[in-house]
């Protein structure tokens, strides 16, 4: 292909690329799947505003009849704010899960795919686009919520993270890889099977991670080798632990030591390189889905 012919389809590739991914977003209403995710979510933010009022409240209370050092509000703000952003992963998973369900085997065996890869769009743009449409989405709902959750403790107990930005920054990085994770999961397994199989890594990947920290507090090795071999296998997990340390990485003293007890407080930070890891992660993720694709008989 010379210069200008390569020139000359970049375009064309991009608008079919944007055109996939609003018929994918179009698809996603028709299917009311936005609507449940609008109901859980707003269900999940109700309960959470009458626990946090709870328990600011309780924390009052314990706050007169007991005074070491303790900063009891940090510490339930900042254990509230954790648990509010596992619930926001959890969510944002569930639904990145549902953007991707069939975006290959699913919509190949309805009919549905093979108007989609004739050219000018060809598989690989097809692929890419829907990624970045459910990327998009998950990344932009995880911000939304967890930005409400903020204003929520916020509002009730007067507390907010020591960096708010970055920890929403790096939970939408999570949702994303868990996007990716998805998308080649559904280049290998029908619908079912691959909702089944992206909650079930998710899950693990969790699991693994909270095995980890309770391997940190006892000194096991092995629980700790466990977290360690998940965080590359798995990153979003190891993200995820990165935004929980943002919430309190300007706390020390005993309440930062009570908190890095919690499972829900504390985490650890990856840095620089649990990033660079992280796009290098989804980067292959991309190219496996690309290269099975393209060796599919669709």
């Amino acid at each position: 292909m010379t210069a200008a012919a390569a020139t000359s389809t970049a375009p064309t590739q991009w608008r079919a690329g944007a055109i996939i991914v609003g018929h994918a977003l179009r698809e996603t209403v028709r299917r009311r799947v936005l609507l449940v995710v609008a109901a859980l979510t707003l269900a999940f933010l109700v309960l959470y505003t009458l626990g946090a009022a709870f328990a600011f409240e309780e924390a009052g209370e314990f706050d007169q009849g007991f005074s070491s050092g303790l900063d009891d509000r940090t510490l339930t703000g900042a254990t509230l704010e954790g648990l509010a952003m596992f619930a926001t992963l959890f969510l944002g998973a569930i639904l990145a899960t549902f953007l991707t369900m069939g975006v290959v085997r699913g919509d190949a065996e309805t009919g549905m795919l093979q108007p989609l890869i004739a050219r000018p769009a060809g598989r690989s743009t097809v692929l890419l686009a829907r990624t970045a449409g459910a990327a998009t989405v998950a990344a932009g709902y995880v911000l939304v919520v967890y930005a409400i959750t903020v204003a929520i403790t916020s509002a009730t107990g007067g507390w907010t993270p020591d960096n708010p930005i970055a920890a929403g920054l790096l939970l939408a990085v999570a949702v994303v890889i868990v996007t990716a994770i998805s998308l080649l999961a559904s280049v290998c397994l029908a619908s079912t099977a691959q909702g089944i199989a992206v909650l079930m890594i998710y899950g693990g990947g969790i699991t693994a991670g909270l095995l980890g920290q309770i391997g940190d507090a006892l000194g096991s090795e092995s629980l700790e080798r466990v977290s360690v071999v998940t965080t590359w296998l798995l990153p979003f997990e190891a993200i995820y632990q990165s935004a929980l340390y943002e919430l309190t990485a300007d706390t020390g003293g005993l309440t930062g030591f009570a908190l890095n007890l919690g499972p829900f407080g504390g985490g650890r930070s990856g840095g620089f390189g649990l990033l660079a890891w992280a796009v290098a992660y989804v980067a292959i993720l991309l190219g496996l889905g690309v290269w099975g694709f393209r060796r599919r008989d669709i």
